[in-house]
């Protein structure tokens, strides 16, 4: 059993990634959610059932663990939360993606379908690559950041630690995002992005501090 933890959006992206390796005879593991919605206890949503909250985990018997939640500083927190309880951490790679062979994917990093990730990149732990987003080659993508869908990074690209790149925007190779910073849908960055701010535009610039 692997335990997604959010029955939200996100995380019904999740169980189908797990549902189509399952089809694809790439695990035999099911799937439930964990949640602390009470309105979802005990509910079916798309991909599982939620078995209980997050502080019910240990109760549950299962395989592995994965955070599955969109907004990027409350996933690095339960994360950092189930690491330290000591759970083994999984990995989703939908089957319909394209990860070279010398890529390096962190612990509990998902990639969805249509994504693509290029020879000698590395996705740090905890990463959401999220459907037909690509990162070409050589790329760093540090912990707890949010790639959103169609997103595109050119080569050498660095994403710091939990920034969100939204979605459709594009990345110049060689340009660096800096930690906790927000990349506006749409955005062309043709320069380096300093930590904790919002760029927007084409092409892009800063607009507001970011909230970490």
């Amino acid at each position: 059993m692997i335990l997604i933890i959010g029955a939200g959006g996100h995380g019904q992206v999740v169980a189908d990634i797990f549902r189509a390796r399952h089809a694809s005879l790439l695990i035999s593991d099911d799937v439930g959610f964990l949640d602390d919605d009470p309105e979802r206890f005990g509910g079916g949503v798309t991909g599982g059932t939620v078995l209980g909250t997050l502080a019910e985990m240990t109760r549950i018997p299962h395989d592995a663990v994965i955070v599955a939640v969109g907004e990027n500083a409350i996933r690095a927190r339960i994360f950092r939360r189930v690491l330290e309880a000591g759970e083994r951490i999984a990995i989703a790679e939908h089957p319909r993606s394209v990860v070279a062979e010398d890529v390096t994917l962190g612990s509990g990093s998902m990639v969805c379908a249509g994504a693509i990730v290029n020879t000698g990149a590395s996705i740090g732990r905890n990463v959401i690559v999220n459907t037909a987003a690509t990162v070409d080659h050589h790329a760093v993508i540090g912990d707890h950041v949010h790639l959103a869908p169609g997103v595109h990074l050119g080569g050498e690209v660095i994403v710091e630690e939990g920034a969100l790149v939204g979605i459709g925007a594009i990345v110049l190779p060689r340009v660096r995002i800096g930690a906790w910073s927000t990349v506006g849908a749409g955005a062309v960055v043709t320069a380096d992005v300093p930590p904790a701010v919002t760029v927007m535009g084409v092409p892009a610039r800063v607009r507001v501090a970011a909230t970490v």
